[in-house]
Parts: C-alpha cells; sequence; structure tokens
C-alpha cells in the first residue's frame, strides 16, 4: 500500500483533529476533546510552538498521526513524549504503523533526549502488543496523576 508519512501542515490540523475524536471514541472517552483546530495551529505552528506533528497521507486523505513534544525528567534530562499514535483501523496491518513508530524512535535518538514515554491503556491489547515487539517497558506500576482545570 502506498503512503507519504510526512510533517504536519497548518492545513492538516482540521484532519488531525478528527483523528484525535477517532482515537477518543476508541479510548472510550467521545466527550473528552475540547481542543479546536484553532488551538492546534497554534501551539503546533505558532511563535511559541510546543509540539512536533506528523501524518500518514493515502490517496490525498490524512489517514493517522503521531504528536510529541520534549518533556524533562530530573533523572533522566531531555525525554521525548508521544502523546498521541493513531492509524485509522482499516490501514493496520500493511506495516504502516511499524514505519511511523520506527520514525518515531529515530527522532528521539537523533534529538539526544535519553526516554522516550507514552500511554497505553491496559485493556488495549493490540497496542500493548505491539509495543512489546519494541522491548518497550510498560510499567504497571505508576498511576497516572492528572488535574483538569477549564
Amino acid at each position: 500500500m502506498e503512503f507519504l508519512l510526512r510533517e504536519a501542515r497548518e492545513s492538516d490540523m482540521e484532519a488531525v483533529l478528527g483523528l484525535i475524536q477517532e482515537l477518543a471514541d476508541y479510548e472510550k472517552e467521545p466527550d473528552a476533546v475540547i481542543n479546536t483546530v484553532e488551538q492546534l495551529t497554534q501551539d503546533g505552528f505558532g511563535p511559541n510552538k510546543i509540539f512536533d506533528c506528523s501524518v500518514v497521507e493515502i490517496d490525498s486523505e490524512i489517514v493517522g498521526f503521531y504528536l510529541t513534544y520534549i518533556s524533562y525528567s530530573t533523572w533522566k534530562g531531555r525525554c521525548l513524549y508521544l502523546e498521541d499514535f493513531y492509524l485509522k483501523p482499516e490501514f493496520r496491518r500493511y506495516g504502516i504503523g511499524k514505519i511511523m513508530f520506527d520514525e518515531i524512535v529515530e527522532k528521539a535518538k537523533k534529538s539526544g533526549v535519553k526516554r522516550m514515554d507514552w500511554q497505553v491503556l491496559e485493556w488495549n491489547e493490540p497496542a500493548i502488543n505491539f509495543y512489546e515487539k519494541y522491548g518497550a517497558h510498560l510499567d504497571k506500576e505508576w498511576y497516572n496523576g492528572r488535574l483538569f482545570f477549564e
């Protein structure tokens, strides 16, 4: 299957937001997404850019994306955080997800970070199996802490 994996452009943010909503639906949080195209554009392309995003394009349609940003560990130093990694289900099993994840890992290594972090839901067996093929350490000991502000 032919596809293009490329850096996202401002004009892609509407499609990316649609994929973010699909991911939220899959993760059983359909009402959790409050982000907007305007906010994604500002945060990804504005003067105070805080994330990087790449998209997968097939036949001029954006069918996948990943979004990363630099985080910091007091123990390790600079880290890469993989916030979201999503490919529409009908395009899985063609090796596209592996190519996407390999690119993320390479970007992390080239940027000199000491660690790459992400989260996966405990019931998401396909994703867990995917990450385990990479030898990823999936920690079951730590709780996720979160505060929400409206």
